[in-house]
């Protein structure tokens, strides 16, 4: 697998189909030398495939992403963007997420980034979700579209990674409405061969605008030069060919392993910052009660709800809670920035041709992986798991006279009081939520040909993912009120329970000391093991057939055309399960999560390509494609319909023009239905009601306690006159009332356009360049909102119904905050998933590459893939005004995605002219982003009085990456990589989890976030 010349031409992409990598073998090379010796001419394959000439893979059978006709000449009418596996190795990627985060056409997700993540890998084209993205392998399906991870595929397996960026549902049914990704897999290898890789970080922590706030709030940060986040990837392959080559046997092994990396170790992630206000200077928010030195805070008395801490001194006195070292606590210090984690893998691949007619295909994976969400053990509020205060008597021997008096308590009483009481263990053994992820993939059939014109591939697919998610042990409040209840007993503190016999095990806790805690505490506090469980299993059953003839044999073509009709002919059933099931331990944290769902497909599809003009004077190709299928869910009454129309015009050889206008429509998944339809009440403490008296100050300077939205618009949401203002409208302290489900959930549908032109210059050979236009409209969009939502939608558009309908009030008070569950008259708020008006996506695809022979000096390859982001937003409703993301990041409000206007990267490639060394050096660049605040759109919070001066945009970011190579002996190969090899710190960013979901006060999805990565990675055949 090492970087020859051809092979370290890009890490930017190809610009249409590259399929497969046989053709650039040198002669007399056996299959498994390939990897390590490509042709010099490999740039001129990469040319035919832009250019629309497929190759038969290493498998024998054509596989082309975008199509199921298999014909050998077969031109892409939408861009189409690979990745081969020498780019792969360019990267030194753990996982395909990697891969796939560089390419401007794919919204980054950095899973193993995500403290909060699952420890699934899911890929979202054009910010659009990951719903609406197809992900196949070699050709069909990966799984069901709730249970899916890619991180199945391990990187090192992957012959190349093709995009298809725009709407697919035609060619391969629902879900395909942003575009297709389909990994394809090497499967024909034959000898012995061992993949193996190992990066880490090397990082220089230096002082920042975290630093001070950080220190100020007494809390470290690092110094210095890292090492850190060391991360294994080790394959073993092996293969052989019988039967003269007719039967090819090969499989895998491979492991995948990576180090924990906490927020504390990077100095910009010291503390989380944040500006509280508008403009406001920055500050360490939120600070913590979870302190090492215990938290308390008395519940009775003339100090009820003060907040103390204890001093962290040790001198048994309480000082207030606030910043400084010792007091309060960082509570995302220990997160991680990087999650431990450990991936098993195993695969094997058969393929047996019997005859021309019968060939016989089969293969499966399976995985494991396993990551945890590591914190210390805290004793959690009495509130986290019930409503009762924890009480501690009046002569506990841990208090000092001044802590008894400041908790309420009388000189020498025996009573208790009640209080609460916050308390973070650091070094003992952590607590963790653990996720094992599970799944195998089988996929099998026979194809073969019939006669000269025909060939039929039947197989199917069957995947099963299960995910284990392990709640960590937590503090139980029962034992924290039995420790804290504690006597003197002969100078030896002593639990009440120990003594009565209520509770032989019971530890005495010294809440009242900074410092405190034990490992047989610990052990008491808190259960062992997990203390919830929940099981959740998807499965997909695929079951397709695909005839495919080439109709020139029949004579049905043109007059001006070589080559006839060619069709493909195919219908599939798919059925898709769900199974969840929670224990009660699960069910009292996070409520009933137990769930039987599936749905079924049935559908036919049609798909043309039609020759009209080739190899004529001002018409070297003309061309019309065209697709049509029918789709069937058990979960709609409805039949739809999806259809694609595609063009292809080349006046001459050296430039080519395209177009192609699909109808994609996606069905609800079966989680989307069950959200949708099922009915639950909560509460949220975040919203507010417009039409509440609310106290604020005016531009002038008056104080004002008027309603936010006017008497109209208030009487919209069907509120009474004489309601308007009351305080009966203000939310209980437990929050407004919310309601999820009860809405029905229709497919939606896309309409995409791409055009562009592909320009192969005859007179500068080796350049290849392309641009197109890619225009994508989703109408009946399905989606989750909030109830907040719905408030400040009615609120901004002065009354639309489609948000003022959302807002239910109570006939008789008015609120919104006073709906018991089941009771749907009484006042609350709409969210969940529905459907809603228009997503819309617009920009430009750029891709390019040149090769250029240095005359003895060797050669230099350039790849070049960009793209422009003109829209990347939507409508919420016909009375609402088109928003637009692209360029933004988040405000709270809205645009999430953080899309910038223009990303690319550049990588150019020295070869010596023996071939045997190569240095790549890679040039990645994200454009600028704005707050949404100062986008001057109202629709996305681009109000004048949210206008921001400070922390309002973040800078353009370019990362350079270098990678080195050497091939020795067509055996061997070394690789020395660098990413991101001038150790850029990545943009900070104040209150990141409002705009990124991450506490590392940056967006490790789109930057590079732990520094500098050292790979050093080896290719061995045996």
């Amino acid at each position: 697998m090492a970087l020859s010349a051809a092979s370290m031409m890009l890490a930017a992409p190809a610009i249409a189909q590259q399929v497969g990598s046989t053709a650039t073998q040198d002669e007399g090379t056996d299959s498994r030398d390939r990897d390590t010796t490509l042709s010099a001419d490999a740039a001129a394959t990469r040319s035919a495939a832009i250019t629309g000439t497929p190759q038969a893979s290493s498998g024998g059978e054509v596989i082309v992403t975008g199509t199921r006709i298999t014909r050998p000449n077969l031109a892409s009418a939408a861009p189409i963007t690979s990745v081969t596996r020498q780019d792969i190795q360019a990267q030194a990627p753990l996982n395909v997420e990697e891969v796939l985060n560089r390419l401007p056409q794919v919204a980054p997700d950095a899973q193993s980034n995500y403290a909060d993540s699952d420890g699934r890998q899911r890929i979202k084209l054009r910010s659009l979700g990951f719903e609406r993205t197809l992900v196949l392998v070699d050709g069909k399906r990966l799984g069901t579209q709730n249970g899916q991870d890619t991180g199945i595929i391990p990187a090192t397996l992957l012959e190349r990674v093709d995009v298809l960026s725009g709407g697919a549902s035609s060619v391969y049914g629902s879900d395909a409405i942003s575009g297709v990704v389909n990994f394809v897999l090497r499967k024909d290898f034959e000898g012995l061969r061992l993949d193996g890789n190992y990066n880490f970080y090397n990082h220089n922590n230096t002082s920042n605008i975290v630093t001070p706030i950080a220190t100020a709030a007494g809390f470290s940060s690092p110094r210095g030069l890292t090492n850190d986040g060391g991360r294994a990837d080790l394959t073993l392959t092996a293969g052989k060919k019988l039967f003269d080559g007719r039967l090819n046997v090969s499989g895998f092994v491979n492991y995948r392993q990576a180090d924990l990396v906490q927020n504390g170790a990077r100095s910009y992630a010291a503390c989380p910052i944040a500006q509280l206000t508008k403009d406001s200077a920055l500050s360490c928010s939120p600070l913590s009660t979870y302190s090492r030195s215990g938290f308390v805070s008395p519940l009775s008395g003339p100090n009820a709800n003060a907040q103390y801490v204890n001093n962290p001194n040790g001198d048994r006195g309480f000082v207030p809670f606030g910043p400084g070292a010792g007091n309060a606590a960082n509570g995302y210090d220990d997160v991680s920035f990087q999650r431990a984690n450990e991936r098993y893998t195993a695969g094997g691949f058969v393929n047996f041709k019997i005859s021309p007619e019968v060939e016989i295909y089969g293969d499966g994976i399976w995985f494991r992986d396993t990551s945890e969400n590591p914190t210390p053990r805290r004793v959690y509020s009495y509130t986290v798991a019930g409503t009762t205060p924890y009480q501690v008597n009046c002569d506990n021997p841990f208090l000092s006279g001044g802590q008894a008096g400041a908790l309420g308590c009388a000189p020498g009483s025996t009573g208790f009081v009640p209080l609460d009481v916050r308390y973070r263990f650091d070094g003992q053994p952590a607590q963790a939520d653990r996720f094992v992820n599970m799944g195998f993939r089988a996929t099998g059939g026979v194809r073969g040909k019939i006669g000269e014109a025909w060939s039929y591939d039947i197989g199917g697919v069957y995947a099963r993912n299960q995910q284990e998610w392990y709640l960590g042990p937590t503090s139980q409040n029962d034992r924290v009120n039995r420790s804290l209840n504690v006597v003197n007993v002969n100078g030896v503190a002593t639990c009440r329970s120990v003594i009565d016999g209520s509770d032989p095990n019971c530890i005495p806790f010294d809440a009242f000391r900074a410092g405190s805690g034990s490992n047989a505490l610990t052990n008491y506090l808190f259960t062992s093991g997990a203390t919830g469980l929940r099981r959740q299993v998807t499965q997909l059953f695929d079951a397709i057939a695909v005839v495919n003839g080439d109709l020139t044999t029949y004579g049905i073509k043109t007059p001006w055309a070589d080559d006839g009709l060619a069709v493909s002919l195919g219908t599939e059933y798919r059925k898709d399960r769900l199974i969840s099931e929670a224990d009660a331990g699960f069910v009292a944290q996070f409520g009933n999560q137990d769930a039987r769902l599936s749905q079924d497909v049935w559908e036919s599809n049609i798909e043309l390509q039609a020759p009209l003009v080739q190899n004529k004077p001002f018409a070297h190709l003309l061309q019309t494609n065209g697709g049509f299928r029918v789709s069937k869910y058990s979960s709609n009454p409805k039949t739809f319909s999806t259809w694609k129309i595609e063009g292809l015009y080349a006046p001459v050889a050296d430039i080519t023009f395209r177009a192609s206008y699909n109808k994609a429509q996606r069905a609800p998944t079966v989680i989307e239905i069950r959200q949708a339809t099922q009915i639950n009440y909560g509460r949220n403490t975040t919203l507010t009601d417009f039409c509440a008296p609310v106290s604020r100050t005016l531009p002038d300077g008056t104080v004002t306690t008027t309603p936010l939205g006017s008497r109209e618009l208030c009487s919209k949401t069907g509120l009474a006159d004489n309601l308007y203002g009351s305080t009966s409208l203000l939310c209980p302290t437990e929050g407004c009332t919310t309601r999820s489900g009860g809405f029905t959930a229709d497919p939606e549908t896309a309409y995409t356009l791409t055009f562009g032109l592909v320009v192969k210059p005859s007179f500068i050979p080796g350049l290849v360049f392309s641009a197109d236009r890619y225009q994508v409209r989703i109408v009946n969009s399905l989606g989750f909102n909030g109830a907040d939502y719905y408030l400040q939608g009615c609120l901004a558009s002065n009354g639309d119904p489609f948000f003022c309908n959302g807002i239910v009030r109570d006939p008789t008070t008015g609120s919104i905050g006073n709906a018991p569950a089941g009771n749907p008259t009484a006042g609350f708020v709409r969210q969940g998933t529905t459907n809603y008006y228009r997503t819309l996506a617009n920009g430009w695809d750029f891709q390019g590459q040149y090769s250029l022979d240095l005359n003895g000096a060797g050669r230099l390859d350039w790849g070049f893939n960009g793209s422009l982001s003109t829209l990347a937003g939507g409508q919420d409703s016909p009375l609402r005004l088109q928003y637009n993301c692209a360029g933004y990041f988040s405000n709270g409000i809205s645009c999430g995605q953080l899309v910038p206007k223009w990303a690319h990267t550049l990588r150019t490639t020295w070869t010596t002219p023996d071939r045997t060394f190569n240095a790549s050096f890679n040039w990645r660049y994200t454009g600028s982003l704005t707050t949404a605040n100062n986008s001057g759109n109202p629709d996305i919070g681009g109000t004048p009085e949210r206008f921001q001066n400070t922390f309002a945009r973040i800078a353009p970011q370019s990362y350079f990456d270098l990678a080195l190579t050497w091939n020795v002996a067509r055996k061997f190969a070394f690789r020395i990589i660098a990413n991101n090899l001038f150790d850029k710190t990545p943009p900070i960013i104040p209150n990141s989890y409002q705009v990124a979901l991450s506490r590392t006060n940056t967006a490790p999805q789109r930057y590079d976030a732990l520094g500098r990565q050292i790979a050093i990675g080896t290719t061995i055949n045996f």
